[in-house]
């Protein structure tokens, strides 16, 4: 399965040496530096200071939105607000990165106030199926179990890289992490990659990797700033934000691999729904404004999609 973000785990994966308990001062939310500089959330490139023009309501897929959803009008995203530059706290306490920018411009065209609230990751679609939330859009991986209970609309396309510290003292390559320790954001397509690659491993005769799970990538981030771990793996935008960030205390090895795309999820069920939030985001790709988020957060045009489509097709 293609590795593009992240992915819900539903169960704790025996074949990992999995630790814990360890207390760290990031939770959930967050800049991404994993607190190894000073300088603010909005520098390096990406700035939450950068405004991008509100999105002009399209009333014919205004129309296209359940009543239920639009009766209080505001469509409540669930998002794990720790995931930088995607999405995350700044140092003024705002929720901000490219899928609230995206999100936001995606509410305005549907006529309808965005809500963006916090929740682990590996809990967003549970909530989401309990309708807790409206609409998912956390760098979700566009996959085959997920399309089971939602629909999803895709929007970008990311990798997974691999994160050391400035210079890989341990000379780490994604190809050779037995014996070494990697953190890893909890619930996330990583997580499924450690366990295949811990499995060749211990085959090989090798030693198996000792893998780390946190709930916040603030927190991944942090381990690995602070030495608790070797190494760490994410998605690519999420890599090179930490990268910058940290003012370079932090560097990627090789390129990144296993690219997906990034859906938002949509209840199965909801009528036009999910049509109405496609098409919102073809317009912005259409007017422009698509790639002026990008380009606010600095995310690799690689993963650039210049057409948007829901996942199962209708």
């Amino acid at each position: 399965m293609a590795r593009g973000t992240r992915f819900k785990a539903f169960a704790l994966l025996p074949a990992l040496a999995l630790t814990g308990g360890i207390s760290l001062a990031c939770g959930v939310g967050g800049d991404g530096s994993g607190g190894a500089k000073d300088s603010p959330a909005a520098g390096s490139g990406q700035s939450s200071a950068v405004q991008i023009p509100a999105a002009a309501k399209d009333d014919k897929l205004a129309a296209m939105v359940p009543d239920a959803v639009k009766s209080d009008g505001k469509v409540v995203f669930g998002q794990d607000q720790s995931y930088a530059p995607n999405e995350f706290v700044d140092e003024k306490g705002a929720v901000v990165g490219f899928d609230v920018d995206l999100g936001t411009a995606v509410s305005q065209k549907l006529g309808l106030k965005p809500e963006f609230q916090n929740a682990s990751f590996d809990g967003i679609i549970t909530g989401l199926a309990a309708h807790k939330y409206e609409l998912a859009m956390s760098s979700f991986t566009i996959n085959a179990d997920r399309l089971k209970t939602v629909d999803m609309v895709s929007y970008y396309k990311a990798g997974t890289s691999l994160g050391v510290l400035k210079g890989n003292p341990d000379k780490i390559s994604v190809d050779d992490l037995c014996g070494k320790n990697v953190a890893v954001q909890k619930g996330t397509t990583q997580v499924e990659d450690l366990q295949k690659r811990t499995a060749q491993c211990t085959g090989a005769g090798k030693p198996a990797i000792n893998v780390t799970q946190f709930q916040a990538q603030t927190d991944v981030n942090l381990a690995l700033t602070s030495k608790r771990a070797q190494a760490m793996l994410a998605d690519s935008p999420v890599v090179d934000y930490a990268v910058k960030q940290t003012n370079g205390a932090l560097e990627v090895v090789g390129q990144p691999y296993d690219s997906a795309p990034y859906g938002i999820a949509v209840s199965k069920g909801e009528g036009q729904f999910s049509q109405a939030v496609q098409q919102a985001l073809q317009a912005l790709i259409g007017d422009g404004t698509y790639k002026k988020i990008l380009e606010k957060w600095g995310l690799n045009p690689v993963g650039v999609i210049d057409k948007s489509e829901v996942n199962p097709q209708p």
